[in-house]
């Protein structure tokens, strides 16, 4: 077993038993634009939906900035191999807007920076 595959597994199970309470599940959403149709003048979208769960906590004090980061931001600590599509900058998540994705060195988490819409 791989040290990505440990730290999944122990996050897993501290989800599972003792953040249990902390751990919500989320549904992340992001729409992208597909073909021009010349006769309708138009662009048809496509959404792509993921789910997953994780820990919503906010910026500590030293973090907030005013600008990169705002007192109302929220701090999503997701667990990688649990998120069913990769979020990425301007998706929606649970009415929060994408601001940046992160992971840790082993990728086993996002750390995901979001802001209410």
């Amino acid at each position: 077993m791989s040290l990505r595959d440990d730290i999944q597994a122990d996050i897993a199970e501290a989800f599972d038993n003792d953040l249990a309470d902390a751990v919500t599940s989320f549904t992340g959403s992001r729409e992208t634009a597909g073909s021009y149709d010349p006769v309708s003048g138009t662009t048809s979208t496509t959404t792509t939906t993921y789910i997953g769960r994780g820990v919503f906590d906010d910026y500590s004090i030293r973090e907030i900035d005013g600008q990169h980061i705002k007192r109302s931001d929220q701090k999503l600590t997701a667990l990688q191999n649990e998120v069913t599509d990769m979020p990425q900058v301007d998706d929606t998540i649970d009415g929060f807007t994408v601001i940046s994705v992160g992971n840790d060195p082993a990728a086993a988490t996002y750390t995901i920076q979001l802001r209410k819409t």
